[in-house]
Parts: structure tokens; C-alpha cells; sequence
């Protein structure tokens, strides 16, 4: 039930929240055509959170309230739940886990299916077809902290610039559809960098010494082991890269020069966190103890600035100043599901789905296309999920702080195992200042959508 903020909308960022205003301001907007033409039409409601997710708010208390007029055509239960920080860590629909296995063994539920209201949009200009989702995309966060070794810009090419890998890394995965699975039909991501920078505080005539820099890593079938493997692969190749590019320019300089002797060496190990940690177990450092001290002086620090200062602590202490790539997964981090058919269960759902589609687009007029995976972060991931338990032990072993600083219910999130359907509201530019619903379709035709699914799933179990 959060929503970003509204600094995006600038001079009118006091109307953010005014549809009719921004209907009216967008219906004389002539630098967008399509903006222009939606507000005309009258079809289209504006704002911060109208779109994502406060019709999805709206869709649900709708529907509770039509069948607390209508009880005889509710033939199980209904439990409507309300998420907040849905928008970066997901912490309320994962402290919500708990208390749905609560209510399910204290009141002896069996939980037939959850449907999200999240927001699906076109995926391309032109496209008319309204998706609904069976499944969920995962994340991880890809962290790299590179350590390089700094030196005077007076001898530059004597050292080894974390920069220049950091750089190397992102232009083999930033947007790169290599590093993205390979899944027909499906709205299939690459990796999104979504920060890189070096750890120097102030200018200086030396190189900078590390580099911290992490990626938005999408899962649909890939394991994390999977995904820790490529992440390492990745860093290998630059830091590779790098050692041939550095010894090339050297000779060129040193030829130039007149300069004789032995060439530095550039080599540059890369490891994982759980690697790193086992390195520094065998010297007798006290891991633990360092990682809930970096812990307790940063009590109010950024996550993943967190688990950088960790890795500068540990490294410290183990007086390991090598150059070297440590791979890890920092918050969030998001499981993947998606209805299997293999679960007899989770294949009925998606029996019905279908025969719900079938029905609707013969009534309606609207074209449905159903896909494996909502394209976007969801609080969906939470309540099932495919990775098995050890899978899972990649993250948790290359999570610096794993339970301290941050966790996922990952053993209860399997017990609860719901069957999860994305069932949105239909809009244009969430999280933008252009950001619109589509009032026909959202406010029309969904709730009837989302209650023929509510009833088919419980007459197809009548015992509920």
C-alpha cells in the first residue's frame, strides 16, 4: 500500500495527488501525444500511487465489499491482506508470512490460491493485450568489492585501477542480454546496474584502492548457485581482460621510455564472500564478532553500505590487501515462483485460469495473454517459491550479515507454499509523473475478472 515519492513531478508536485487536476494539466500537454490523447479521452485517472498501487488497494476492498452484500456466492473464505515497504524490502508481506501460517493452523485453513493486484502495462507501443501472471520473478542483488592496488598517477600503470574492472564488469552485464536467461514467450530481463562507485573520500594524486558496485539480478528458473557462478565467471574474464590490457600498454610505455626490468604484475583474484570468509576462518579471524561490530556502529546505514563496511573490516583484520573481486548478494532478495505443473494442485489453478480467460474474453471483448512471470518486483516472491533449500545456501553463505542485518522467512515461505496469481489493474508509466490508469478495464472489467477466479476456485473444492 506504499508508493514512491512525488519529486518527480516538479513544479506540480503539489497536484500529485489530484486527479483531476492532472487530467486536466496532461489534456493540454502537447509534448506527449499519447499522454495528451489518454487525458482527453476521460478513460484515464492520474497521480502518484493511482496506478501502482492504490487501485489495487481499491480493486480488493471493492470485492470484499460485494461479497459481504453477496455471502451466498462466497463459498470459502476470503482473507484480504494489505502490504506496506512493498517498494524496497519487501519487510511487510515478509513479516505477514508468519501470521498467515498462524491464522491457517489456529483456524484450520487450507489455502487454495493468493491474487495479487499489482499493475500490469503494455508491453510495447500498440499492445492491447491485458496479462495476467502465474508466477513471480525473483532478485538478487549481485555485489562486487573490488580491491585494487593504488598507486601515484606518476606511475599508473604500476598499479591496478578497481575502476577499470568495475567498468569491465558493468559493460559485460549492464543491459546485456547474454547475462539474461533464455526463456521463449516470456518478458525476460538482463541485469540492471544500479550503483558503482569507488570508496575515496577526497581528491588525490593516487589511484583509487576499491571499488564497491552491485546489480539488479532478475531469477525465473536460474539457480543462485547458477547466478554466483557468472557473477564470478564475469569478474574473472575483466580482471583477465584488464592483466592483458595493462601488460600491453606497459610495453608500449616502457619502449617508449627506455625502461628495462621486470613488468609489475597485475593478477587479481576473484572469490566469493563464502570463499573469502573460509580464507580468513583458516587465519583464525573472528568473523563473527567483526560483522556484528561493523553491525552495531552502523545501526542506522544503508544495507548494502553495510555489507561493504563488513568486507572492509574483514579485510582489514586479516591485513589482506591483495588486489581481488569478492562477489556477494546484498537486500533485497526476492524468491521466484510460478505455478508447476508437476503440483497438482498449482496445475489445477492454472486449469482454471484458463477456462476463466476463455470466459471472460467471450464476454468483455478483451484479449488476455497469460505469462509465466510478472516482469516486475512483487510481493508475490513471499508467500511460494521454487529454489529448494539448497539452493537457497548460496545466498545465505554469500550474504554478508545474513540474520542480522537483513533475512527472508526462506523456511517458512515454504511452509506456507500458496499458489500465487497476478491479477492487475491495467495503466501506463507507474513510477513516473505520467503514471495513469486505464478505468474501463481496472475498474470494470478486473474486480468481475478476480471474482469469477475466486468462485471457480472454490467450486472446484467445495469443501473449501
Amino acid at each position: 500500500m506504499d508508493t514512491v515519492g512525488t519529486d518527480d513531478f516538479n513544479s506540480i508536485e503539489a497536484h500529485a495527488l489530484d486527479p483531476d487536476y492532472l487530467q486536466h494539466y496532461f489534456s493540454k500537454y502537447t509534448k506527449d501525444p499519447d499522454v495528451q490523447k489518454d487525458a482527453a479521452s476521460g478513460d484515464w485517472l492520474f497521480g502518484r500511487g493511482m496506478l501502482d498501487m492504490k487501485s489495487g488497494d481499491a480493486v480488493h476492498l471493492g470485492n470484499l465489499l460485494y461479497y459481504a452484500q453477496h455471502r451466498e456466492q462466497l463459498k470459502g473464505n476470503l482473507l484480504v491482506m494489505f502490504n506496506p515497504v512493498e517498494e524496497n524490502d519487501h519487510e511487510g508481506v515478509m513479516e505477514a508470512v508468519s501470521e498467515l501460517i498462524r491464522l491457517r493452523d489456529e483456524k484450520n485453513l487450507h489455502y487454495k490460491l493468493a491474487i495479487n493486484g499489482d499493475f500490469v502495462s503494455p508491453l510495447y507501443k500498440g499492445d492491447t493485450q491485458r496479462y495476467i501472471y502465474t508466477g513471480s520473478a525473483g532478485k538478487l542483488l549481485g555485489c562486487y568489492y573490488i580491491r585494487g592496488r593504488e598507486t601515484h598517477v606518476g606511475e599508473t600503470l604500476s598499479g591496478i585501477d578497481p575502476t577499470l574492472i568495475a567498468s569491465k564488469i558493468n559493460g559485460a552485464l549492464n543491459n546485456n542480454m547474454d547475462g539474461a536467461e533464455q526463456i521463449a514467450n516470456e518478458v525476460i530481463l538482463p541485469p540492471s546496474c544500479l550503483f558503482q562507485r569507488d570508496k575515496k573520500a577526497f581528491y588525490n594524486v593516487q589511484t583509487a584502492g576499491t571499488t564497491f558496485m552491485y546489480f539488479n539480478y532478475f531469477l525465473y528458473e536460474r539457480t543462485p548457485n547458477a547466478v554466483m557462478e557468472q557473477l564470478k565467471q564475469v569478474a574473472a574474464d575483466a580482471c583477465a581482460d584488464l592483466a592483458a590490457f595493462l601488460e600491453q600498454q606497459y610495453s608500449v610505455f616502457s619502449a617508449n621510455c627506455g625502461l628495462k626490468g621486470q613488468a609489475p604484475n597485475w593478477a587479481v583474484d576473484v572469490l566469493s564472500y563464502e570463499e573469502f570468509v573460509e580464507e580468513l576462518n583458516r587465519k583464525g579471524v573472528p568473523v563473527e564478532k567483526i560483522t556484528d561490530q561493523v553491525i552495531q556502529d552502523n545501526p542506522s546505514e544503508d544495507f548494502r553500505q553495510v555489507s561493504c563496511k563488513v568486507i572492509e573490516a574483514l579485510e582489514a583484520s586479516g591485513g589482506d590487501k591483495r588486489p581481488k573481486v569478492i562477489v556477494f548478494f546484498a537486500p533485497p532478495y526476492c524468491p521466484h515462483n510460478y505455478l508447476r505443473d508437476d503440483v497438482p494442485e498449482e496445475k489445477r489453478c492454472d486449469q482454471i485460469l484458463d477456462d476463466v480467460l476463455r470466459h471472460a474474453e467471450q464476454e468483455t471483448g478483451e484479449h488476455f495473454a497469460k505469462k509465466r512471470f510478472f516482469p516486475y518486483l512483487a510481493d508475490s516472491s513471499y508467500l511460494s517459491m521454487s529454489e529448494t533449500s539448497e539452493e537457497t545456501e548460496a545466498i545465505v553463505h554469500n550474504f554478508p550479515g545474513w540474520g542480522k542485518t537483513y533475512s527472508v522467512p526462506l523456511d517458512q515461505i515454504r511452509k506456507l507454499n500458496i499458489p500465487v496469481l497476478d491479477m492487475g489493474v491495467y495503466g501506463k508509466k507507474a513510477h513516473t509523473w505520467m503514471e495513469r490508469l486505464y478505468k474501463p478495464y481496472s475498474y470494470g472489467v478486473l474486480p468481475k475478472l478476480i471474482r469469477s477466479m475466486t468462485e471457480r476456485i472454490f467450486a472446484d473444492h467445495p469443501d473449501g
